[in-house]
């Protein structure tokens, strides 16, 4: 019978191991590191990453987020590279190179071929004796003492420490480059996040869904219009000047205090001064006003003229949330 705890056991070793390891990683930084770093980012070309195996994985995976991030990365398998796949390398970009034995036959293949128009070297390899440590103009320590796998087979502890040391390249680069959230968001538009941090109160705000009433407007009226928009609410607005807002709230405690509605208007009823938010603004700014004053809806302006609500439903549509 499978023991729960004997599972629990060996993710606990498996991940004091990694951590361990990541610590060692730590230690082993020197100015090779910080050598590499100011080459990528000085570089006027890219920064090629090749490797071969699990650390061809890792190789990817890194490429991705410094490409997210703002420094131009490309994989080439090193496998391929000898194929055809070396036309992709330009005389200006960098190369790291990952290679745990940084002996692999196909490393020893394809490093004369990285060096020879002069391209920046860094590798990325757990043994600085190694064919790949001995030619690299930089060295990235990826040492570790084993993997964590009880055959010490398993690249396991290994690409922990490599996809480690990738997360510290970008972090570093992201750093000179003073790179913002709203950078970050150019990169992911379609996302969440992207959303989140691009998109505009007018791009979500129907212009033609804008309730309004006048000050001196009767309370059938105002109701007519909250419940013909079906946004909870009206703007009271004189020539496009915002004097105030009811919500459907407000005419239920209207009705508590009275059901003699003849002689009430908006402007008796309407909340002054009301909650706005620039027609350009973020939506994440919207949505942060809407949450730090408990409501849900925000009247909408353009150069101080009356342009609409936006609702909080609106944004939740959008797959925004805070």
């Amino acid at each position: 019978m499978i023991n729960n705890s004997d599972i629990i056991s060996s993710a606990i070793n498996t991940l004091n191991f990694e951590s361990k390891a990541i610590k060692k990683a730590i230690e082993l930084l020197d100015d090779d590191f910080s050598e590499a770093v100011k080459a990528i980012f000085s570089s006027k070309g890219r920064l090629i990453i090749t490797g071969i195996g699990k650390s061809a994985h890792i190789g990817q995976k890194i490429v991705a987020t410094l490409n997210s991030t703002g420094t131009p990365s490309i994989f080439m398998h090193a496998a391929e590279a000898v194929h055809g796949d070396l036309g992709m390398l330009t005389k200006e970009d960098v190369v790291l190179c990952i290679s745990k034995s940084g002996n692999s036959p196909e490393i020893k293949v394809l490093i004369p071929l990285l060096k020879r128009d002069g391209n920046i070297l860094i590798g990325m390899t757990g043994n600085k004796s190694s064919f790949l440590g001995k030619n690299s103009d930089f060295i990235l320590n990826a040492f570790v003492e084993r993997e964590a796998d009880p055959n010490n087979l398993a690249p396991t502890t290994s690409t922990t420490v490599q996809l480690a040391l990738g997360d510290a390249l970008a972090v570093a680069l992201i750093e000179l480059r003073q790179f913002t959230a709203e950078d970050f968001a150019k990169f992911h538009p379609g996302g969440a996040l992207g959303k989140k941090l691009l998109l505009r109160v007018d791009a979500i705000l129907e212009l033609h869904n804008a309730p309004k009433v006048v000050a001196s407007s009767s309370i059938q009226e105002v109701i007519f219009e909250i419940s013909n928009k079906r946004l909870g609410v009206t703007a009271v607005v004189e020539n496009n000047e915002i004097k105030g807002i009811i919500t459907d709230g407000d005419i239920r405690r209207m009705l508590e205090k009275t059901t003699d509605l003849s002689a009430i208007t908006a402007e008796q009823i309407m909340t002054k001064n009301p909650k706005t938010i620039d027609l350009h603004a973020k939506v994440e700014d919207a949505l942060n006003l809407m949450e730090s004053h408990s409501i849900t809806q925000l009247v909408v302006t353009n150069n101080n003229n009356y342009a609409g609500i936006i609702h909080l439903h609106d944004i939740l549509k959008e797959g925004i949330v805070s």
